[in-house]
């Protein structure tokens, strides 16, 4: 895939890299036991430009490219997918929104710091009756003056505990269809506003999921985000930019599934041989390196696309559907690949797995993005 990138966009990737083998890989395996938040990496991430990669330089960013920022994504998934689900989430759904949408005052206040990783930044729309279903969201927002009132519970939310700023999706007219939904810049210590459950999850142990409960909080008139009945505009922008980040990730994972993979079967002896000169094991690689390559070259046509102003809802939806579904299927082979010690915890592989399968449930379940394709076809 070389043959795609500038200068710039290899030494984005060699620096993320270095970082990653250097800072994250020899700590990841542990913190992830330990279920600790990784706030160390984050702030070092945060000074060297990750955080806010795709946002204008003069907005507190990296001023990169989209594509650069996907390359980023992939190398510290590879590394670890709780630390990419943190930053990207942080940067595709919590960031960028405002940087598209957000007044000049709502970007000297809060977009740069959240670009200069000072705080993180997360995204509300599911709801216990609302996740697919966006329309059914019941979380209400009511004018009174110069305040909207909000109310309402938001499940599911990553980042949610640990986030300076929530961006929460809510109803604002019930009987406006489409235009009743409004988008809302909820900031943390805002009164009313507390914090639910962390849920216990299979994976991504590191990364925050959590409930959010709205009780009466007065948000200002100046933290809505966009116009009032702009919130589902808003909000499928940003999932479509959330799930190219969910892609690029899932081809991380892969990729660390793969580059194990390679080595264990190199170095695992068995009937006189190692297991990579057998077909059985040699093919099982093979598939894996040829569907990492297809994934990564759905998500660098989405960036290119985007880089260009272009429309990507299908190509999103395509590349994370992709990408996702075979990291769940390269992480299966790679625990086969490894046999009994692939399904230990003193290998990563097992970490892998648990990894990959969410990302065919966030930013839009794959029957979902399946319904998102046809409906553009």
């Amino acid at each position: 895939m070389d043959v795609y990138l500038n200068d710039e966009q290899r030494k984005i990737r060699e620096t993320v890299r270095r970082f990653a083998e250097e800072e994250i890989i020899p700590v990841a395996s542990e913190w992830d036991k330990e279920h600790r938040w990784p706030g160390e990496l984050l702030k070092t991430m945060g000074e060297m430009g990750l955080m806010g990669m795709p946002i204008p330089s003069e907005c507190g960013g990296g001023g990169t490219d989209y594509l650069s920022y996907m390359i980023a994504v992939e190398e510290l998934a590879r590394a670890w997918g709780s630390l990419s689900l943190i930053m990207t989430v942080h940067t595709s759904v919590g960031t960028l929104p405002i940087y598209y949408f957000g007044s000049a005052d709502q970007k000297e206040r809060l977009l740069k710091p959240l670009a200069r990783g000072k705080m993180i930044g997360a995204f509300a729309i599911t709801e216990p009756d609302a996740g697919s279903d966006v329309m059914n969201v019941k979380t209400t927002a009511v004018r009174d003056a110069d305040h909207y009132i909000l109310n309402g519970t938001k499940i599911f939310i990553t980042n949610g505990s640990k986030a300076g700023t929530i961006i929460v999706l809510a109803v604002t007219d019930k009987e406006a269809g489409t235009k009743g939904f409004s988008t809302f810049i909820v900031e943390k210590g805002m009164d009313g506003f507390t914090l639910g459950v962390d849920e216990d999850k299979m994976g991504m142990h590191s990364s925050v999921t959590s409930e959010l409960v709205f009780n009466d909080v007065k948000v200002p008139r100046e933290n809505l985000l966009g116009a009032e009945g702009d919130g589902l505009k808003i909000s499928l922008s940003a999932l479509d930019g959330g799930r190219m980040g969910v892609a690029s990730q899932a081809v991380g994972i892969a990729r660390a599934a793969l580059e194990e993979s390679i080595r264990y079967s190199g170095e695992r002896q068995q009937f006189g041989r190692p297991i990579n000169r057998f077909q059985a094991i040699s093919f099982m690689v093979a598939d894996m390196a040829a569907e990492i390559d297809a994934a990564r070259a759905l998500v660098y046509r989405g960036a290119f696309m985007k880089d260009r102003g272009m429309r990507i809802s299908k190509e999103a939806a395509i590349a994370k559907l992709y990408a996702s579904e075979m990291a769940t299927r390269t992480t299966i082979r790679a625990i086969q690949v490894h046999g009994g010690y692939g399904y230990i915890s003193d290998y990563p592989i097992e970490r892998f797995f648990r990894d990959a399968k969410v990302t065919e449930v966030y930013e839009g379940t794959s029957e979902v993005m399946r319904l998102v394709i046809s409906r553009n076809l």
